[in-house]
């Protein structure tokens, strides 16, 4: 979730005021508007905002998803302890990522002192060096701001940033950049078979998506086509109306920018953003 910023330099306003007056348009030169529009993406704050409620509507049941930083507990996936704002597991090494992030920012952290168990648990669904106060100690650092902000960075640089980029890069919209999203979210991008990349891999052996040439409804239909199949693979992930109930909503209704009013239900449960 790394963030990178530019600073206009001050050279830009020792230009003349009268080189500004004389420049004729270029007539080829896109529009402040059409630049503003194409650069548009699931990164812009509004749009993201809509991403992590929609995220945590399935991985939470709600739509708070602020509130979701202090929540863990062991759901029974095989991945140990499921926790935080995305979900980040003992099993998986993102949790422990998290938490090496957490304690070079700052030190001495309460959950520092779990570091060589998150390392001996990675891979695994064991709790071994973790229990019976690594709950509550997790739920003591979210109170801090410095935890609250390592998890969005964590989240922005293992999970949203690659998959806005990689759906820019497949000149899909802000609904295929969240499509994305959410299966970064739930199978990673490692190399097994239902991970990110290989669900696209999946895909592209059905359609091509938009900078190569395809139509984005049909590229996101195959993607999509492609997730519910490496649902399937896992009994824990095998519900798969979070596409059927949700995505494919949007899909169906040719909402590509993923604009309100939304309405869409996961797990049963219905959800709406005006």
């Amino acid at each position: 979730m790394l963030a990178a910023g530019a600073l206009l330099g001050s050279a830009i306003l020792a230009v003349p005021v009268a080189a500004h007056a004389t420049a004729a348009p270029d007539p080829a030169a896109p529009s402040a508007a059409t630049v503003a529009a194409a650069a548009a993406g699931l990164d812009d704050p509004a749009k993201k905002e809509i991403a992590m409620k929609i995220v945590s509507s399935a991985e939470n049941s709600s739509l708070d998803w602020r509130a979701q930083y202090k929540y863990i507990e062991d759901i029974g996936d095989g991945r140990g302890y499921t926790a935080g704002i995305i979900g980040f597991c003992s099993g998986t090494g993102d949790m422990l990522d998290l938490v090496e992030y957490y304690t070079r920012v700052k030190p001495g952290n309460v959950l520092a002192k779990y570091l060589p168990a998150l390392r001996n648990v990675d891979g695994s669904d064991s709790h071994a060096g973790l229990d019976p106060n690594f709950t509550r100690d997790w739920a003591k650092a979210a109170r801090d701001a410095e935890f609250r902000k390592a998890q969005d960075h964590e989240r922005d640089r293992v999970y949203f940033n690659p998959s806005v980029k990689q759906g820019k890069s497949d000149g899909v919209g802000v609904l295929g950049q969240f499509i994305y999203y959410d299966a970064i979210v739930m199978h990673g991008d490692g190399t097994d078979s239902t991970s990110f990349r290989n669900i696209r891999g999946r895909a592209l052996s059905k359609a091509r998506p938009p900078s190569q040439g395809g139509n984005e409804t049909t590229w996101l239909n195959a993607f999509l086509d492609a997730r519910v199949w490496a649902m399937k693979q896992e009994e824990a992930h095998s519900d798969t109306s979070r596409v059927d109930t949700a995505q494919r909503v949007f899909l169906r209704k040719g909402n590509l920018n993923l604009d309100p009013p939304l309405d869409w239900k996961v797990y049963g449960d219905s959800f709406h953003i005006g």
